[in-house]
C-alpha cells in the first residue's frame, strides 16, 4: 500500500523530466567514454579515467532517482 502513494505522488511532468535528463546524461557518459578510448590515453590512466566517469554517472543516476522520491543528496 504504501509503494502505491509514492507512485501517486510522482508527477507525470517530473517523471518526464527526470527521463530526458537520464537520456541526455547517458549519452554525454557515453561520449566521454567513447573519447576515453577514441584518444588513446595509456592503461593505468585509461583505467582511472574510466572509474571516474562511471563513479560520477552512477552519483548522478542515484541522484536523478532520489529527485523522484523528493530527497535528493545534490541539488543544483
Amino acid at each position: 500500500m504504501k509503494n502505491q502513494a509514492l507512485i501517486a505522488a510522482i508527477s507525470a511532468n517530473s517523471l518526464v523530466e527526470v527521463v530526458i535528463w537520464i537520456i541526455v546524461a547517458g549519452l554525454i557518459f557515453w561520449l566521454l567514454s567513447w573519447l576515453i578510448d577514441y584518444v588513446g590515453i595509456p592503461e593505468p590512466f585509461r583505467k582511472v579515467a574510466k572509474v571516474v566517469v562511471a563513479v560520477v554517472a552512477v552519483l548522478m543516476l542515484i541522484n536523478a532517482i532520489l529527485t523522484l522520491a523528493g530527497r535528493p543528496f545534490v541539488t543544483w
